[in-house]
């Protein structure tokens, strides 16, 4: 599941992710029929409205072993919203095949460490590296440590701590369009504790939040690159995700 950001704005990250699977010995598909997962919908209170995006995601993705995707905040709304919806709407099919699909979805870092049970992944990115964890990874997934167990494993990458690491960036999905001055200190604030780190490049599991500090950091003319989680864990050569 590429999602709606990646498909629109970055579709290396989707790419990056088959490359990373299939360097594993993945069997990947990739469903055309996806769509939004519903999570812009939920998140304003728009549950009816998100209904036909549940049903047709368990739909698309309801006949495979697992769904893996490089967006915390899509599994999260998978895992735990998109029950909420079903019930809702009074379809006990639906609810039936919600209940059979969400458990099977998992965010990168879950499926690669849980799932495969790998941590080297036979990257090489040899940059300073600060991560950034996002919100719903970590208080909505509980994905922990995984994602620096695989960064730690990376040849030549080095891992820098970023201090306060864990205060959100201020993105919030709509959050950022409705409290935009607050959303803007926030995103400042983990700016600043980026360029303290020393890190030549900070990383994150989902791209709307780097597209928010990444925009800071442009605009600040930071010298630092956001880059996703999956991008360096599929590179293999100097070349490939360098600043």
């Amino acid at each position: 599941m590429i999602t709606c950001i990646n498909d629109a704005l970055y579709p290396g990250t989707g790419q990056a992710v088959v490359r990373l699977l299939r360097r594993l010995g993945v069997d990947i598909e990739f469903p055309e029929g996806q769509t939004c997962c519903s999570q812009p919908m939920v998140n304003t209170g728009y549950l009816d409205e998100a209904v036909p995006l549940v049903r047709n995601f368990v739909e698309v993705f309801g006949g495979f072993d697992a769904v893996v995707t490089p967006s915390g905040s899509c599994v999260g709304c998978v895992r735990h919203q998109h029950s909420l919806v079903a019930r809702r709407s009074g379809d006990a099919l639906l609810a039936a095949a919600v209940a059979d699909t969400s458990p099977k979805v998992y965010e990168l870092s879950e499926f690669l460490l849980d799932v495969l049970g790998v941590v080297d992944v036979g990257a090489y990115y040899p940059h300073r590296v600060s991560y950034h964890p996002t919100c719903h990874s970590l208080r909505m997934l509980g994905v922990g440590d995984r994602p620096r167990r695989l960064l730690e494993a990376v040849r030549g990458l080095t891992l820098v701590d970023l201090p306060c690491a864990e205060e959100c960036c201020g993105f919030g999905g709509t959050f950022a369009v409705k409290n935009a001055d607050t959303s803007i200190a926030m995103g400042t604030d983990k700016v600043r504790h980026i360029r303290e780190s020393g890190a030549e490049v900070v990383v994150a599991g989902d791209n709307s939040c780097l597209t928010h500090i990444g925009g800071l950091m442009s605009r600040q003319r930071a010298g630092v690159r956001a880059v996703h989680l999956a991008e360096i864990l599929a590179s293999t050569s100097e070349r490939v995700g360098a600043p």
